[in-house]
This record gives structure tokens, sequence and C-alpha cells, in this order.
């Protein structure tokens, strides 16, 4: 009877523990689950400053609905949270199409994010304004894209203090006046995209002192004008786009065989020089240079260049038969047409 009632007991101990055990894990499993358990990951002092933007989004339907102050703020949309220390490092609202949700100003409040690495406002019709000068306070940017908005004014000269900016695009608002010479002292710019906004004056000088081998620049559709800068010619970037402004004079200093340039598009503006005397490296994959003023002769070296993907020299001042034996005649009668004298496959023979 004495080792009966130990085993019973021993029994009653054993079921007590597994059921122990099991609340214990079923109270586990709902504080994860809970909004306030959740809460807990995201830093209180960046959740408030994300309701307080929210706050400054008032009419924001898509806020109200998404960013509930009960849950963790670093599993809403549109934010990313460093994986250890939980901070917000990104605010980056972007639709896929254009968006009349988010109305106002870029929010004050974005200072109040001190750790913020990545800031995006993206196919936000409605977003208007200037470009908040509290964006300066963000020290630790490297990402700051406000792209298809309906922001305006200049481009402030403050944006050259990011050391650490990487990506500085500003395209498809309504800004305008001239660009910053000071944009040249970001020393680990990768990408500067300012095209398709309202832009005045010269491309600045400096823009040749970029940290080598250069960013990729982008200030098509812009209304800028004057000749491009000779100093322009010492980086190597991979891509350039001045087209569609009133750039006028002589590019040739843009081109080399040594450079490792894959794209460039000067079309659509007011250039003069001569073709034949440029010397083209064999990297480039896109070269648009339509509706300029440009002469001489098409260069032998471009039947060469094999990565060649788009091509057009049409509505210029060329001369003489286009290269043949190699694979310029696949671009097609377009890409040469409304030249002075080009002839030659595509086009008709030249006369001999």
């Amino acid at each position: 009877m004495h080792i009966n009632a130990l085993q019973q007991t021993y029994k009653n101990k054993t079921t007590i523990m597994m059921i122990f055990e099991s609340l214990v894990l079923c109270f586990l499993s709902l504080l994860l689950l809970s909004p306030f358990a959740i809460s807990e990951q995201c830093n209180p002092q960046d959740k408030k400053a994300l309701l307080q933007i929210k706050k400054e989004f008032n009419t924001s339907i898509t806020l109200q609905n998404l960013w509930d102050p009960k849950t963790d703020c670093c599993i809403w949309v549109w934010i990313q949270c460093h994986p250890t220390t939980n901070r917000v490092i990104g605010l980056v609202m972007k639709f896929d199409e254009p968006s009349n949700d988010i109305v106002g100003h870029i929010p004050s409040s974005v200072a109040q994010l001190p750790y913020l690495e990545h800031l995006e406002f993206n196919n936000l019709s409605k977003l208007s304004g200037t470009i908040n000068p509290v964006i300066s306070n963000l020290k630790h940017l490297k990402y700051l894209v406000i792209s298809f908005t309906s922001i305006s004014g200049t481009i402030p000269s403050f944006l050259s203090r990011f050391q650490n900016l990487e990506v500085l695009d500003l395209s498809f608002n309504k800004l305008s006046g001239i660009i910053p010479s000071s944009l040249s002292q970001l020393p680990n710019i990768r990408l500067l995209n300012l095209g398709n906004n309202k832009l005045t004056g010269q491309i600045p000088n400096s823009f040749g002192s970029f940290k080598k081998p250069g960013p990729e620049i982008y200030l098509s559709n812009n209304h800028l004008t004057g000749l491009i800068p000779a100093s322009l010619g010492q980086i190597d970037s991979e891509t350039i786009n001045l087209s569609e402004n009133k750039l006028e004079g002589d590019a040739s200093m843009l081109f080399g065989n040594k450079k490792r340039i894959m794209r460039l598009d000067l079309s659509r503006n007011l250039l003069s020089f001569d073709l034949s005397k440029v010397d083209l490296p064999k990297s480039l994959t896109f070269l648009h240079l339509d509706h300029n003023y440009i002469y001489g002769k098409i260069p032998q070296v471009l039947n060469k260049v094999n990565a060649l993907e788009r091509f057009n020299v049409s509505y210029n001042l060329l001369c003489g038969e286009i290269p043949q034996g190699g694979d310029l005649q696949r671009f097609g009668v377009f890409a040469f047409y409304h030249n002075k004298c080009l002839c030659g496959s595509p086009l008709p023979k030249c006369k001999s």
C-alpha cells in the first residue's frame, strides 16, 4: 500500500507539472501575440514620432487604418526597424500608383527619428510645400527619395551635409531654381537624380569634383542652359543623362575609350561638336544623341561596341556613310534619319 501510495503521489505530481507547463506555454504564447508584448519591441520615442506623423497626415485613411497605436510600430507598413536595436531606420512611404490619400507637407516630426537611414516619399501626388529643413537633423541618412510628388521650391544646400548619403532622388517634382554646387561635397553619393523638375541655370562646375568614379547623374527634362562644364569629364560615371534641356556647345569630354560609362543620354539639347573626333568606350549599352546639332561622321568603332542595346543619332548634322559590316544596321532607319547627309544601310545608298 505504501508503494502504491507513492506511485499515485508521483503520478499526481507529474500531472500537475504537465498542467503547469502547459499553462506556462499558453501564457507565453498569448503574451507574444498580445498587442502589449508586441509594442514593447518598438522604441517608445520612435513610436511617438510616428504617431505624430500620422497626426500631421490626419486626412489619410490609409494611415488611420494601418498604423494602430496598440501594435508594434516595427511591423507597421512603410516602417523598417534595426534588427538588433529596434530603432526605426526606415520610413518608406511608397505607392505603386499615384496616391491622393496622403495630403500635406513633409512632416516636421520626421526629425524625431534620429536613427533614420532611409526616408522616402514616392508617388504621393498631394504631398506639397518645400523640402522641410528639419530633414537636416537626420545625420544617419543614406537614402533620401522624394519623387513623383508636388514638392516645390529650391533644392536646399543643406543636403550636402549628409556625409553618409548614397542616394539622392528628387525626380519628378516641381522643384525650381539652380542646382546647388555644394552637392558635389557628398562623399558617398552613388546616385544623383534631379530629373523631371523645373531647374534652371547651368550644371555646376563643381560636379567634376565628385569623388571618383562619380555617381550616376540624371538631370534630364529640366530647363538647364549654357555649356556642359569641362570638369564633368573628370568623373567616370556609369550613367549620365542630360537629355531634354537647353544645353549648348561641346559634350565630347563625357566620352573616352578608357571610361566605364555605359549609359549616355544627351538627346534633345542644342549641343554641337564633331562626333568623328570622339573616343567611344566599348562599354556603352545606351547612346542617345538625337535632336542636337552634332556634325561629322559616325565613328567606325561603334561597330565594335557589341553591348550596345539602344542607339539614336537622328535629327543632327551628321554626314558620310554609316559604318557597315557590324551591328549598327539593326537599330533601323529611325536611329539615323533627318541628318545632313548620312547614307548607307539602313538609309539609302551613298552616291558615288
